[in-house]
């Protein structure tokens, strides 16, 4: 069986405190640069070096401010002997500003001693289903599915354009041209449009369907391409239309949820994600 030395816990504390830091809410503003670091040895007043898990600094108005974090991965409740420990060892280190994190909890001497000596106490914790209820005891949204229908455009098979007799001729040219470019023009009810005009209709008659459709069209009009033009009688486009693309997108919010910071004595709780975001409750 693997020993605990901890270690794994001194990480963890760490990359959360790193997010608050660095957050808008909780931070320190534009001081993005801030080091938080693991294992850190200081040398106390005498000389001595010290061993702390996490440390960082910051200075605000020409001040420099230092704080310690000492992890305690257990799984009982902290006892007031720790915060002694914390509060001796703060003593040969002015102006250092001491918290303890634990996954669990506290003894209630231990909170009376830490508050009466400026510690914090912290319950840095991975996430539970406490997380993940309100207030006022309603759950909060873990999962969100995303339905996704996608529409695939009219694909033209063919298209045949109905000349009078004597533009019989018109049947044999190929233009080279896309379908935004070629206008039909219906004499009989003044209308002009084109291909794709005629396609993003056709595709609006038929909703909920796929598969393979004719329309055809007889009238006294006119084809007009980029190059030239010509009479016509009408057309015939045979086209199909390919079944709805669906997929379902599901985004699980429970997974980007690093861990939680639990603020004992302030009774405040920061859930801190994984894109950096930090939600307080």
């Amino acid at each position: 069986m693997t020993k605990n030395t901890g270690k794994d816990y001194e990480f963890f504390t760490g990359k959360l405190y790193t997010a608050i830091l660095a957050s808008e809410e909780m931070g320190l503003g534009l001081q993005k640069n801030v080091n938080v670091e693991v294992n850190k040895i200081l040398e106390d007043s005498f000389g001595n070096k010290r061993q702390f898990d996490i440390y960082w600094e910051f200075e605000i108005g020409g001040i420099k401010h230092k704080v310690v974090i000492e992890c305690k991965d257990y799984s009982s409740n902290v006892s007031v002997d720790i915060v002694d420990s914390l509060i001796g060892k703060l003593r040969d280190f002015p102006n250092i500003r001491g918290l303890i994190a634990t996954k669990k909890g506290y003894q209630s001497g231990a909170e009376s001693k830490a508050a009466a000596n400026g510690i914090e106490l912290l319950r840095v914790r991975e996430q539970n289903d406490s997380d993940w209820i309100d207030e006022n005891g309603d759950p909060l949204i873990k999962e969100v599915h995303i339905n996704m229908v996608l529409n695939s455009p009219i694909e033209v098979t063919s298209l045949t354009i109905l000349y009078p007799e004597h533009k019989k001729e018109e049947a044999s040219k190929v233009h080279q041209c896309q379908n935004n470019e070629i206008f039909i023009t219906n004499h009989e009810n003044n209308t002009s449009y084109s291909l794709l005009d005629l396609q993003e209709s056709l595709i609006n008659k038929h909703e909920n369907e796929h598969g393979e459709f004719t329309h055809k069209e007889i009238f006294n009009g006119e084809i007009n391409y980029p190059n030239g033009s010509s009479e016509i009688k009408g057309f015939i486009m045979e086209y199909k239309i390919a079944p709805p693309y669906e997929e379902t997108i599901v985004i699980d919010i429970a997974k980007e949820l690093e861990g939680v910071v639990e603020y004992l004595s302030q009774g405040k709780k920061v859930k801190v994600f994984s894109n950096g975001l930090i939600k307080i409750s």
